[in-house]
This record gives structure tokens, C-alpha cells and sequence, in this order.
């Protein structure tokens, strides 16, 4: 028997005295980094701001099966945010667009119902096509079950691990008037848990026929930024549950199955946002580190082409930068390229790897190797999504 099945459903409740001491040093943590935030200049404040929210928006949907282009979601943010897109693309599909819109909706709108249409509208964002890769889908509607009972899994094909049936779709009116009562109520709830509970609740509840993690993710954010009174996001929650991936399903079964009691649930969760949190140390460094890069490079100034590089190698370049990747990325010539890149060694800027020849590659000269890129697999789907 699943949690919704329970008598007591949706009567959720938690021990607080265990979860005291962990969600004083999670409040203490997300205080301290608002400080140290407000510390640095406008300039790097909004750089760590466009950095986290594109490594959220670009995590969220890994959690989901999907590979968005990096670039294309910093443009999409950055333009809509009046920020400088530092050269990157000025278009993005409409894919990235519509998860940009529903992310900025949440954290920028932190302050605003939740509402029925609010959730359709997020949902109609992410699938501007009305199909979910070659399924069609219904849209900005809750599901009807035509193809059978909503399964939340996991696992690559063939190999699946099915973690919660929920809620029939007759049900769902209900369970989503149920859930947007107590969401926009003044209960006396801290933020931080409302995160917590709100996230596996809707996704207990899973409404719609796709990406109804995605959408828990964004509502969780939301209660975070009322927690912090503030739209600014300077650590990723999305990341992290990326970084954790395994250990969220473990929970979230287990949860399902012992009943309405998810003190283990908000433990879990308070412990993530505080690694989440801890994150956004090594985001501030970085961002820190990128601002000392510019002061170092002084004059002249580098023209529009060696700046959209060395800031893609700033923030950690896939591979080894070649002549050839610097005339694809630059939409220049191998000439051009090779004398914006010889132009840079000249002034220390980049140094020759250690390969000659054809193998010529080419790093910032303070970075003895290029940082790692996160390789791990992403997750499949069965019909539906993965929570």
C-alpha cells in the first residue's frame, strides 16, 4: 500500500525535534551565503546568479532525459534577465525557452499563488509542441491514464525500476485541490520544510502525463526563495538531486511505503540542500577566480572572439580547444583563429599543450589541465517520467 492509499493521506506530518538541529544549520548556511553574496560587486553577484540558475535549469531537465545546450539556456537566461550573454547564442529553441520561462516564473515570482493555471501554463511551456519526444502528450491538462496507471521509474530500458504507482487519474481534481489548499494557506510551516513537503507531495501525486519532477523541482525552489526572501538563486537544488540521483529514488521509494510519517523524506532532503548549499562555496570561488582572470588581462582588451572562448574555458571546456574548435565556436576562419589564439600566447594568456603537430592543443596559462565535465549517464524513461 502506497502512501496515498493510507487513511490518513494527505495528512502528512514529520518529527521535528529530530529535524531541529539539521534545519538550524541549514538556515545558518543559506544566511551566510546570502551574505557573502550581497559582498561582492553587482557585476559578479549577477555572474554567479546566470551561472546557477543555467546549471539548474540544465540539470533539472538531465534528471528528466534530457541534454539541453548549456550555451543556449545562459543565453535564453541572461537575455530575459537584461543581463550580457557574454557573446554566447542570441536564439535558443523553444525547448530551452519554455524551461527557462517556467524556472524564472518560480524563483522570480517566488511571492505569488500556485495556482491550477499557473501549473498549466508551466506545463504547456515545456512542451510547446504538445509531444513528448515521439509521444503526444496532454498539455496544460491533468492526465487520464488512457495508456494505463502512472508508474514513476527509473533505470535504463529493459532494466527498469518502478518506484510508486500514484494516484488514479479520477482522483486528481481532488488530490490537486487538496495540495494547492495547503500550499497557499498560511500554515505555520518553515519555508525550508514547505520545500520539502510540497516537492514529494506533488510528486506523490504526479498530475500530469510528463515531467512532473521537473515541475516538483520548480515548486521547491519557489518555497526556497520565499525562504530567502529574495529571487536571486545562488545554489542549485537541481544539481544536487542530479549529483544524488540514485539515493533520491532510494528515499522516495522508501517513503511511499511508510506511510505518512516523512521525517526520513525531510531529513533527506534538508541534508541535500545543505550539500547544495555547500556547492555554491566552490560556484563563489569560481566566479571569484573568473573576475581575477579579467583584472589580470588588462589592456588592450581582447576582442569579441578571444573573449567568448576564454570565458567558455573559465567555465570548465569540454575538451581540448584546437584551431579548429576555436573557427567552430567563433564562426571564423582557421586563419582568423589562429592568430586570435597566437595573439593570447604572446600576451601569457594561453599556453601550447604539451601534443605538436596536428594534436596541437591549447589552455588558459594559470590552468595546468581543463577541469572535469560530469560524464554520468542520463536517466530513461519507461512511459513516464522519473519523478
Amino acid at each position: 500500500m502506497y502512501m496515498h492509499e493510507k487513511p490518513e493521506w494527505p495528512q502528512l506530518h514529520w518529527n521535528s525535534e529530530t529535524l531541529a538541529a539539521v534545519l538550524a544549520d541549514v538556515r545558518h548556511r543559506q544566511g551566510r551565503l546570502l551574505g557573502q553574496m550581497e559582498a561582492l560587486g553587482f557585476g559578479l553577484r549577477q555572474e554567479a546568479v546566470l551561472r546557477t540558475l543555467t546549471e539548474d535549469v540544465v540539470k533539472s531537465s538531465e534528471i528528466e532525459g534530457e541534454k539541453l545546450d548549456a550555451d543556449a539556456v545562459r543565453s535564453s537566461i541572461a537575455r530575459r534577465l537584461g543581463m550580457d550573454a557574454g557573446g554566447l547564442k542570441t536564439a535558443a529553441d523553444r525547448d530551452v525557452e519554455g524551461v527557462v520561462e517556467m524556472m524564472l516564473d518560480a524563483t522570480r515570482n517566488f511571492d505569488k499563488p500556485l495556482t491550477e493555471e499557473r501549473l498549466f501554463g508551466w506545463h504547456a511551456s515545456l512542451f510547446p509542441t504538445g509531444r513528448s519526444g515521439m509521444r503526444r502528450i496532454r498539455v496544460g491538462m491533468w492526465r487520464d491514464d488512457r495508456d494505463g496507471p502512472m508508474q514513476v521509474v527509473s533505470g535504463p530500458v529493459g532494466r527498469e525500476r518502478v518506484h510508486f504507482e500514484a494516484p488514479a487519474a479520477a482522483r486528481l481534481e481532488q488530490e490537486m485541490a487538496s495540495f494547492l489548499e495547503w500550499f497557499n494557506s498560511g500554515a505555520k510551516v518553515d519555508p525550508v520544510l514547505k520545500a520539502g513537503m510540497a516537492h514529494l507531495w506533488f510528486v506523490t501525486i504526479h498530475p500530469f502525463d510528463d515531467s512532473n519532477g521537473r515541475i516538483a523541482r520548480a515548486i521547491a525552489d519557489l518555497c526556497l526563495a520565499r525562504s530567502e526572501h529574495s529571487a536571486q538563486r545562488f545554489y542549485s537544488m537541481s544539481a544536487q538531486i542530479r549529483e544524488e540521483r540514485n539515493a533520491y529514488y532510494d528515499i522516495l521509494e522508501g517513503t511511499q511505503k511508510d506511510g505518512t510519517d516523512i521525517t526520513p523524506w525531510q531529513a533527506w532532503f534538508l541534508g541535500c540542500l545543505g550539500r547544495a548549499i555547500g556547492g555554491a562555496e566552490t560556484l563563489l570561488r569560481s566566479v571569484l577566480a573568473k573576475a581575477r582572470f579579467w583584472e589580470s588581462v588588462g589592456q588592450p582588451p581582447v576582442n569579441e572572439r578571444q573573449r567568448l572562448v576564454l570565458n567558455k574555458l573559465l567555465d570548465g571546456f569540454d575538451g581540448k580547444l584546437t584551431t579548429t574548435k576555436w573557427a567552430k565556436l567563433t564562426d571564423s576562419s582557421q586563419d582568423t583563429a589562429y592568430r586570435d589564439i597566437l595573439e593570447l600566447i604572446e600576451r601569457g594568456i594561453l599556453v601550447r599543450s604539451a601534443e605538436g603537430g596536428r594534436s596541437t592543443s591549447y589552455v588558459l596559462a594559470q590552468v595546468s589541465q581543463p577541469p572535469e565535465v560530469d560524464k554520468t549517464e542520463r536517466a530513461s524513461k519507461k512511459r513516464r517520467d522519473g519523478g
